[in-house]
């Protein structure tokens, strides 16, 4: 799993329940995908040039392999769109500035969350967040410490000798790679359609992926036909939180944990700190993406991961999650 490693900074994140919509909470994510509205104009995969397999076509293929870059398709509660992502050494580009970007969209810093929707809060619910956020992180550390807990048997120079190859192995390691999306100003661009990112790639309008070297190559040849993301590379955070919400027996591995991988670049990338804390290491989100991984596995891992499932709150998981979506909304551009 690929985690982005942080300062070890402990922050207190505060979420609130918020009303899920018109969708029925056990819903499971496969007939959620079936009842979105498809285009009128959707024709079936063969006809379009498609690969059968979700992959795309020669042509496309082709171009962003050669740039480096991929298209990725996002689903926010608002809509589905469209935007671009890569990953370069850190010393190779700048980070997107968030220095202009509104206090608003990080409500961190104030006592509680603020709640997209329009729906208010009883008491009970803000309850529901502040048991989240104090007792389920404390059990989950007294889990942890008990699971991780060894008698310390080697000395101070067999320490001192385990530490030199891995200080020599460190030096030799490639650079870190970091993502970088098509965005400005801390601000994610998404849109609607191909042919709307395409006509904002040819604008020339200013955004963080022109810094890249290929970039030029994207502008000259890029085609709506190219804009076909992997399904490995399509993200449906829209579904998430329903599916936490539905029996642990339905909850859909696959979409959490694809989920998780595209809020910790999206966190990263725009520096996202309660994102960033939500999905750390050893939090509970993070012990919910390895067990989900673990049952994937399969085998006696898969085994004990099952049971580590059904001791994550049933609560804490759809709470947590509401919250890393609220924070990429906040901060998403939809340009068509």
């Amino acid at each position: 799993m690929c985690v982005w490693q942080v300062p070890d900074t402990r922050m207190e994140v505060l979420v609130a329940r918020q009303s899920t919509g018109s969708r029925d909470a056990a819903e499971p994510a496969d007939d959620a995908r079936a009842n979105r509205s498809a285009p009128a104009d959707e024709t079936p995969a063969d006809e379009a040039g498609l690969a059968d397999d979700g992959g795309r076509p020669a042509h496309a293929e082709e171009l962003w392999q050669a740039v480096r870059i991929d298209p990725v398709e996002i689903a926010l509660p608002k809509g589905v769109g469209y935007t671009l992502r890569a990953y370069r050494a850190a010393a190779e580009i700048t980070p997107t500035d968030v220095s202009e970007r509104e206090e608003d969209a990080f409500p961190d810093r104030s006592p509680r969350l603020a709640v997209e929707d329009e729906d208010a809060l009883d008491e009970a619910e803000l309850d529901d967040a502040d048991e989240f956020d104090a007792d389920e992180l404390s059990d989950a550390d007294e889990s942890r410490d008990a699971d991780d807990e060894e008698p310390a048997e080697a000395d101070e120079d067999e320490d001192e000798e385990e530490e030199e190859p891995e200080d020599e192995e460190a030096g030799a390691a490639e650079p870190e790679e970091i993502p970088v999306f098509l965005g400005h100003a801390g601000q994610l661009y998404l849109f609607r359609s191909p042919e709307g990112l395409v006509e904002f790639v040819r604008s020339g309008a200013p955004h963080d992926l022109s810094q890249l070297e290929t970039w030029s190559q994207v502008v000259e040849k890029i085609t709506p036909e190219d804009v076909v993301p992997l399904d490995e590379d399509s993200y449906e955070l829209d579904l998430v939180v329903e599916n936490l919400r539905g029996n642990r027996d339905s909850w859909d591995a696959t979409l959490l944990i694809q989920a998780g991988e595209a809020a910790r670049d999206l966190g990263f990338a725009y520096r996202i700190e309660p994102v960033i804390a939500a999905l750390s290491p050893g939090s509970p989100l993070d012990d919910l993406d390895e067990a989900l991984r673990a049952t994937e596995n399969g085998g006696l891992g898969g085994f004990f991961a099952r049971r580590k499932l059904k001791k994550i709150g049933a609560e804490a998981a759809p709470l947590g999650w509401r919250t890393i979506i609220g924070k990429i909304s906040s901060i998403t551009d939809w340009r068509d």
